[in-house]
């Protein structure tokens, strides 16, 4: 059955969650983290900030039927349209939905007419670079976060349109 991608809409944010959370675990586990717990006072400021997402469009999903299998974050900037986050389910991961919703977002950047896209990921996380530079994006710095979580390298990427 072929995927269908749209806007997330309101109602869907605890389901587009999940997806973001069980696609987002391993990583963040690799970087020697955890996502913030259920209840927590970081867990309810970024909860706060999704909802924003929600509300603003800035949150696209893939379905597979009505079922939610993967789902992008984004963040309208000047010039381009950066990526937060692209998740699959975990059940679908090597299944070609990331290649698809990313392909669908680079169609939104150039439908708004932006320049581009951005995003970064983790230096540690080759198979996601590789993945981005075989849909276009270029590294262009590397650098550690600037939100001082981990020390980890990251790969800042951007793919002109």
């Amino acid at each position: 059955m072929p995927l269908t991608f749209r806007t997330a809409i309101f109602s869907e944010g605890q389901e587009v969650g999940r997806v973001i959370r069980a696609a987002f675990t391993p990583y963040v586990r690799a970087l020697g983290r955890e996502l913030p717990a259920d209840g927590s006072a970081r867990f309810a400021e970024e909860w706060e900030r999704f909802a924003a997402e929600l509300e603003r469009g800035d949150v696209y999903v893939a379905l597979d039927d009505e079922r939610i299998v993967g789902a992008v974050r984004t963040k309208p900037q000047e010039k381009d349209l950066y990526i937060h986050q692209i998740a699959v389910d975990p059940a679908r991961q090597g299944s070609g939905v990331g290649s698809w919703l990313l392909q669908r977002i680079d169609e939104v950047a150039r439908a708004r007419g932006l320049g581009g896209l951005s995003l970064y990921t983790a230096e540690m996380a080759v198979a996601n670079i590789h993945l981005y530079q075989r849909h276009g994006f270029e590294i262009v710095s590397r650098g550690p976060p600037d939100h001082g979580l981990d020390p980890h390298i990251r790969v800042y990427m951007v793919k002109s349109l």
